[in-house]
């Protein structure tokens, strides 16, 4: 069946959206969301706040937050005023699901939401919560476009699910696992920064192709609510047509929006505590909210010069017990501009995480606030990716300099980047860094939806074949670890080697067998498989061997997996040759064939254990 429309959806780690593209006209959609405002109140919204309240039994009467669709009796309330809850009742609210679903230090189905909270109902797990986050997105698409007279059957879309570039592929599994068990069966993952080229390009109309050349590099920098995410885009010139090719993609950075409204809160606080005015933890917490609004009301208006902020208290005297104070432009611009995109050198790095010994456990939040700082080293390690590699050497030519990769544009992403203060930062941190040349502007779009519209842009390419597209691939080269065979010495544990199974850039669609090469697979009892990746590593090939996995490349997780027997005794090693697949939707799988039979077995990213 031919698909009729393209859906999208941005599952972001602080809001959400959803697109459409409809085949036939052509026009694409924002959704606007229905979610619950309060107790028997629904709303629409553009977005939806990734965010999962979990009421007391009895906090409110039954059926109080009715919805549209089948799930109205759930007991857990999503969005909007799932936040604004949660705001005053922090142990009852579960968020930074998608930072979760990414920890490697944890399993993503666990039940740990809301985290360090001791309430007496069941939790949620990231897994969970994600699904729940797309099961509400699904209703409410349906819903809207019902109620305007339109019916669609999912089975006719094209579904788009957009990650973080940065994802690893533990995370890209699970949320394809999770928009199967919310009712998008088979989804495609689409890069979040690759979305937001789509987005630009359609904006722009044929226009794009003026506004970018051959030789250009354009950094997409995306800074949302939790995270940071960056990639680098290739422009090239092939027999007269551009192309272009995603060349190198960043960390998994969990820095953005969420951290600068803090520090505002802490700066904040200060100046009470100094006017003799001390607030309580509630009152913090409302004093985090309300700054995170005076900061949209002062980057808005460039005129202004503060804003009033109103911090009140619990109980029946909230005029009498109003804690007053201003926000002013020096202290937004000091704190924001100064203290996340500090003008640095760009051999200014990252410091190292904190050396204490015992630590509270929690998400492995960037150690340094300076966004600068991880802009440069993102270009640093793309150039040590790019000379890895003779190919993309040449796509990227002059721009190759002699400590980073430097881009020749920018398109910025994410809702941080509205304020234009911090996009005037970066660009001129940029030029400094460029020896004094500028680094231009790519007019971005809708920083807070460009994610989903671009996502349902690239659905409909794929559909119809007609456009545009972005070579990619995998975003990071992939090893197993391969035990080393040799006589055992006392006292001496040979080092593990690695066999790269993926190259960076194999493309969706894929499937290589290594030849030449035999392996020996562990049958009939549980075996263990070690994982490892690499951004900077895009000249290995498959079947090439590292000789010392743990020195070489980054720890992509232990997978533990039951081997089926074959009619050989338990624990009997077979022959088999490696196979890795990168299907169409994104997804990587791993087969071991048996050499001498039709046998095989399929090993793939699915559970982190330790």
């Amino acid at each position: 069946m031919s698909a009729r429309f393209s859906l999208a959806i941005d599952l972001g780690t602080s809001n959400s959206a959803i697109a459409i593209a409809d085949l036939e006209s052509g026009e694409t959609r924002i959704i606007e969301i229905a979610q619950t405002l309060g107790p028997n109140q629904i709303g629409e919204m553009s977005t939806l706040p990734s965010a999962v309240y979990i009421p007391h039994a009895e906090e409110f009467p039954e059926r109080s937050f009715p919805l549209p669709w089948k799930n109205a009796g759930d007991r857990v309330i999503v969005g909007q005023f799932a936040r604004e809850r949660g705001a005053l009742v922090p142990d009852r609210l579960a968020s930074s699901a998608k930072s979760w679903l990414s920890n490697p230090h944890i399993d993503p189905k666990q039940r740990i939401l809301p985290w360090r909270s001791d309430i007496a109902e069941e939790k949620l797990s990231p897994f969970e919560c994600s699904r729940l986050y797309l099961q509400h997105l699904r209703d409410a698409f349906l819903h809207a476009e019902r109620a305007q007279g339109r019916e669609w059957d999912l089975s006719e879309g094209e579904i788009v699910v957009t990650v973080p570039a940065s994802f690893d592929e533990v995370a890209r599994s699970l949320t394809a696992e999770a928009a199967k068990a919310a009712g998008l069966r088979d989804v495609t993952l689409l890069e979040e920064p690759q979305a937001a080229f789509y987005a630009w390009m359609a904006q722009t109309h044929s226009e794009w192709r003026n506004l970018i050349a051959d030789g250009d590099i354009v950094l997409v920098c995306d800074v949302g609510g939790g995270t940071a995410d960056f990639s680098l885009i290739a422009v090239t010139d092939v027999e007269g047509r551009l192309e272009l090719e995603r060349v190198s993609v960043g960390e998994h950075i969990l820095l953005g929006g969420d951290n600068m409204d803090l520090a505002l809160a802490y700066a904040l606080n200060a100046k009470l505590e100094a006017a003799g005015k001390r607030l309580d933890s509630w009152q913090f917490l409302a004093l985090v909210h309300a700054a995170s609004k005076a900061k949209i009301v002062l980057f808005d208006d460039g005129a202004l010069a503060q804003t009033p902020i109103a911090v009140p208290s619990r109980g029946s005297s909230l005029l009498a017990k109003t804690v007053s104070t201003t926000l002013d432009r020096e202290t937004l611009e000091q704190v924001l501009v100064d203290g996340f995109f500090a003008r640095t050198s760009v051999d200014d790095l990252p410091r190292e995480s904190r050396t204490a010994g015992l630590q509270e456990f929690g998400l492995p939040y960037a150690s340094d606030p300076v966004v600068s700082k991880h802009i440069a080293r993102f270009l640093g390690q793309s150039l040590q990716n790019v000379k890895a590699s003779e190919k993309l050497a040449a796509l990227v030519g002059a721009s190759a300099g002699t400590q980073v990769l430097m881009p020749t544009a920018v398109l910025f992403n994410g809702g941080v980047f509205k304020a234009a203060p911090i996009r005037t930062r970066v660009l001129d941190l940029l030029a400094s860094w460029n020896g004094g040349r500028p680094v231009r502007e790519l007019q971005g779009f809708e920083p807070d939806l460009a994610v989903a519209r671009g996502g349902a842009i690239y659905g409909r390419l794929r559909a119809t074949g007609k456009g545009m597209r972005i070579k990619a691939g995998a975003a990071r080269s992939y090893y197993i670890g391969l035990e080393t065979s040799m006589p055992a010495i006392p006292g001496y544990k040979p080092p593990l080697k690695a066999l790269c199974v993926v190259p960076q850039g194999m493309e969706e669609g894929t499937e290589l067998l290594i030849e030449g090469r035999e392996f020996g697979l562990v049958t009939g009892r549980t075996a263990e498989f070690r994982f490892f990746s690499s951004s900077v590593r895009s000249g290995d090939t498959p079947g090439q061997i590292l000789p010392d996995a743990e020195r070489e490349l980054d720890d992509a997780g232990l997978l533990e997996v039951a081997i089926p027997a074959m009619d050989v005794p338990a624990g009997q090693v077979v022959p088999v040759r490696v196979s890795p697949v990168v299907t169409e939707l994104g997804i990587l799988e791993l087969w071991m064939r048996h050499t001498n039979s039709d046998r095989r077995w399929k090993v793939e990213f699915q559970v982190r254990t330790e």
